[in-house]
């Protein structure tokens, strides 16, 4: 039996770009004979982005890992994540999407590990970015920033329909400066259909190397008996693990849960579904928080008028309407610790009951 090895890529870029928007259309051009596996890995503890996706479609399979550490976004959690979706889903394709606080090597460096030579085919890495953010300080000289760049195969430029053209301009400017003036570069409007030329590009073999010992960039068209997926479940490597508990409840249904590294704090809260929102309130507090400090906001909440997803990053706010949820998550990241308990506060008056 001839075991095909899974297209897998990495999609990273940093905080707000619009990796997850990006999965979503990819996951809405998958082609309908496939099956697609997603792996998340965010920073925040409560675990959000997930639910953002829409794993409705026919051959998707969803898995998070949350409280995403950026030095080791490649440790033991994400391993046993990525081990169960393949054993699990047995997916054509896997998409990770790395935290984006993260170092995108790490987690290309676990994908080249000799026991995944004959499981994953590593395609192109791709990095969004957001032309806007070039001339930031705080962004054009983060480490993380630059080797999310420095890793990718491909570079998209994301929201391109929000910029001008002195903007693309400081983009190009700045991957010269990087020693990028070779990687290729696509656009990425956020309303125009998904370009052909990056649905082809998914496909292409990884170009960078992660050291001499290992060639990513190596396309394997199939494997023999005994190697690949099926010999890796065979040897229980990929046997079924129980998936690690959610943050534990007090006494009034919920949970906060807190993480800190590299300069950036997160505090995430979850609700059992009987805690029920207004959102009209809820839209008010959220859009009270509108700070330079505040990174990103993003939610998944139960409310009276449905299930809402909110999702605040550069004061630029973002709706949808979900179809379902176990729970209700809302999750801040900032670049200074903020006083979490008043803005617990601030969020528990936006609720109906209990």
């Amino acid at each position: 039996m001839i075991v095909q090895a899974i297209a897998t890529n990495v999609i990273t870029g940093f905080l707000g770009v619009g990796k997850t928007s990006l999965i979503t259309r990819l996951l809405a051009n998958k082609p309908s004979g496939e099956r697609w596996a997603v792996l998340v890995n965010e920073f925040g503890e409560v675990g959000i982005d997930a639910g953002l996706l829409d794993a409705g479609g026919e051959g998707i399979e969803i898995r998070e890992v949350a409280g995403g550490c950026i030095c080791c976004a490649a440790g033991v959690p994400t391993q046993v994540a990525i081990n169960q979706l393949i054993a699990k889903a047995r997916p054509d394709r896997l998409l990770i999407e790395p935290t984006g606080l993260g170092h995108p090597l790490e987690i290309i460096k676990l994908l080249s590990a000799p026991h995944y030579h004959n499981v994953l085919s590593l395609r192109s890495t791709l990095c969004l970015i957001d032309a806007r953010k070039v001339s930031d300080e705080r962004y054009r000289g983060n480490d993380n920033f630059m080797q999310q760049l420095q890793a990718a195969d491909l570079i998209l430029a994301s929201k391109t329909d929000l910029y001008c053209r002195d903007e693309l301009l400081q983009l190009q400017a700045y991957l010269d400066e990087l020693g990028l003036a070779g990687t290729e570069i696509m656009g990425h409007s956020r309303e125009a259909p998904l370009d052909q030329a990056l649905l082809e590009a998914l496909d292409r073999p990884r170009v960078l190397e992660v050291s001499p010992a290992v060639t990513p960039g190596q396309a394997r068209a199939g494997v023999a008996p005994g190697s690949g997926v099926a010999g890796m479940v065979a040897r229980g490597i990929f046997a079924e693990r129980p998936q690690a508990a959610g943050p534990e409840l007090d006494e009034r249904g919920m949970a906060r849960k807190l993480n800190a590294a590299e300069g950036y704090f997160s505090c995430g809260w979850l609700f059992e579904p009987a805690h029920e929102f207004d959102f009209d309130a809820l839209l008010a507090w959220i859009e009270s928080l509108k700070s330079a400090h505040l990174l990103r906001l993003k939610a998944v909440m139960i409310t009276r008028d449905g299930i809402a997803g909110f999702n605040l990053v550069d004061d630029e706010l973002s709706l949808a309407e979900l179809d379902d949820t176990l729970d209700s998550r809302l999750e801040i990241i900032a670049s200074k610790r903020l006083d979490w308990q008043q803005l617990e506060s601030g969020l528990l008056a936006c609720r109906l009951r209990p």
